[in-house]
């Protein structure tokens, strides 16, 4: 009998993961991670009692792990120097990499199991001839989770089970109805992981240092738009041209004072991200405000009119070769040989698949959305798809 590490949150997901694999035949441990850093007591007791009474239902041995200090050193002090850096970093891709699979993974060594699993929707695939590992999207593509999973590496996915990437959410809560769990109806967790109730904003109230500043407002018709990649569309014939036309539209603005005016002022850059609109506090304009920019060494925040204003916009991303994972080598090999590369790709968890293209260069590759994103921010990840493979991701920095 093959023994198997299911991470039980307390949420219905990872509670239905375990089911199911129990009534395969699998041999279940429950693993609850505690996590007290943010969270008030009433939040992690009544998610570890509520996945402790899902253990004793499955009839299944049950543990708790405290990760405080662990989630302190590797997530929170990584997410807040991000914010620091003027960066908005998504905690949940590094805290699945770094402490669930991993933590999970080491525990699965102490206690001799074959797996580890989670209620993660996505799909995992074998291909025995390659000896390769492959996580595909979910079936139930509004509740796919395969873009917090794009930096796990080859030995990770080997060693997990995705129980739930062939069902709906409707078919988990029946599941869980069925089997007279608990958290049958519980509502789902939203937000960061590990978090609870807690919102980050106010975390970042009491960790970072207000420092005033200017709110300058840039106008759509700015000439620093002028090289803006609104619906360019690539038919040169002449890869010269095409790289040193990805190489103009994927540079960064430098907004300066004089692009604009003056209309306000802040408590501080790193508050801010990209495409942000609540926070700004600025009324009497036509449209909301939203934020383009923002100058960290000057501490000025650049806003515009509008959900369409062209500074929100960019097609072209080129990303660092040492900013790259892939989750199968011989992709790395197959966009070098088959060049350019047509893929998919999302930079946010909710969005549809996007067309994109690939062009691979020394030092990193360029990525170019047929249509323009809005709104990528430093610190986030462009996510790559073959079809609904997940093949890698790209760290925009």
């Amino acid at each position: 009998m093959k023994r198997v590490i299911v991470g039980l949150s307390g949420g219905v997901d990872s509670s239905v993961a375990a089911l199911i694999l129990k009534t395969k035949g699998y041999e279940v441990i429950g693993i609850y991670l505690k996590n007290t850093y943010f969270k008030k007591n009433c939040d992690w007791e009544e998610e570890s009692i509520t996945a402790l009474m899902v253990s004793q239902k499955l009839r299944i041995p049950f543990y708790i792990i405290d990760i405080t200090n662990y989630y302190k050193q590797i997530i929170y002090d990584y997410t807040i120097n991000n914010y620091l850096q003027g960066k908005t970093p998504n905690p949940d891709i590094l805290c699945n990499k770094k402490i669930k699979f991993n933590l999970f993974l080491k525990k699965s060594a102490i206690l001799k199991a074959d797996y580890i699993a989670t209620g993660h929707y996505v799909r995992k695939k074998t291909i025995y001839k390659a000896n390769a590992y492959k996580i595909f999207t979910a079936l139930d593509h509004k509740k796919d989770q395969s873009y917090f999973l794009c930096c796990l590496n080859q030995y990770q996915i080997k060693k997990s089970l995705f129980p739930l990437g062939n069902i709906n959410k409707k078919q988990v809560r029946n599941l869980a109805k069925s089997a007279n769990l608990v958290n049958a109806k519980r509502k789902d967790s939203q937000g960061i992981c590990f978090l609870g109730t807690t919102k980050f904003s106010s975390i970042l109230k009491k960790t970072l240092t207000k420092k005033i500043g200017p709110i300058i407002l840039i106008k759509p018709e700015c000439k620093i738009y002028t090289k803006t990649l609104a619906n360019l569309q690539f038919s040169f014939k002449n890869k010269i041209n095409i790289l040193a036309e990805l190489a103009k539209f994927s540079e960064k603005i430098n907004y300066q004072p004089k692009d604009g005016n003056q209309i306000g002022s802040h408590e501080g850059v790193a508050f801010f991200t990209k495409g942000q609109r609540k926070g700004i506090q600025l009324g009497g304009f036509h449209k909301p405000l939203f934020v383009l920019d923002k100058d960290l060494q000057h501490n000025i925040l650049y806003v515009g009119q509008g959900k369409h204003h062209p500074g929100l916009f960019k097609s072209v991303f080129f990303i660092k070769k040492q900013n790259i994972t892939w989750l199968n080598k011989n992709y790395k090999k197959i966009l070098k040989e088959k060049q350019p590369f047509k893929i998919k790709a999302k930079i946010r968890s909710q969005q549809k698949l996007q067309r994109a293209t690939i062009y691979c260069m020394k030092h990193g590759i360029y990525i170019c959305f047929k249509l323009p994103q809005r709104a990528m921010t430093e610190g986030q990840y462009i996510v790559l798809y073959f079809k609904n493979e997940l093949i890698g991701s790209c760290l925009y920095d």
